[in-house]
């Protein structure tokens, strides 16, 4: 069974792994094997998971999947949408996302950023509605893109 439910406190380790794991693909990318998703450190996420805005997705016991948010000056800030790779193109980054979406209910609106080289995530981020507003260099290799998307009118 899948299910997408709040992180506890209990699942940083896990979620940290995964993060580094789903990550090595992009400091592949861009070569550079510092960037922040390898480099947190574990009290960091536990701050977030005690914070109320990490999700895990959980398949047979195991997590292979997580997002995080926080609320902003009114607006969602999402951030670390990892998916373990070999579960990747299974739709679990867009359940991720429409979850921490949902959750975040009472946002003005929703704002993340991704490399300007990360295709996919891109191509997933507009697919759910989200435009680009503008990028930042970082360094020669890498540059970033900032995304955002107003939220839908509450019935």
């Amino acid at each position: 069974m899948s299910n997408i439910t709040s992180a506890k406190i209990d699942d940083a380790e896990a979620i940290l792994s995964l993060q580094k794991h789903a990550y090595e693909s992009e400091a592949k990318l861009y070569n550079d094997w510092a960037i922040p998703p390898l480099t947190q450190p574990l009290d960091s996420l536990k701050a977030e998971i005690l914070a109320g805005g990490v999700l895990k997705y959980s398949q047979g016991g195991a997590i292979i999947g997580s997002v995080r948010a926080s609320l902003q000056d009114g607006k969602c800030e999402i951030g670390r949408l990892i998916v373990a790779p070999e579960f990747q193109g299974q739709g679990i980054g867009s359940a991720l996302l429409t979850a921490i979406e949902a959750k975040f209910l009472y946002a003005h609106g929703f704002e993340l950023f991704t490399g300007s080289r990360s295709e996919g995530n891109i191509r997933l981020y507009r697919r759910h509605g989200y435009e680009i507003v503008t990028t930042k260099t970082l360094s020669p290799a890498v540059t970033l893109v900032f995304m955002s998307k107003p939220q839908k009118a509450l019935a």
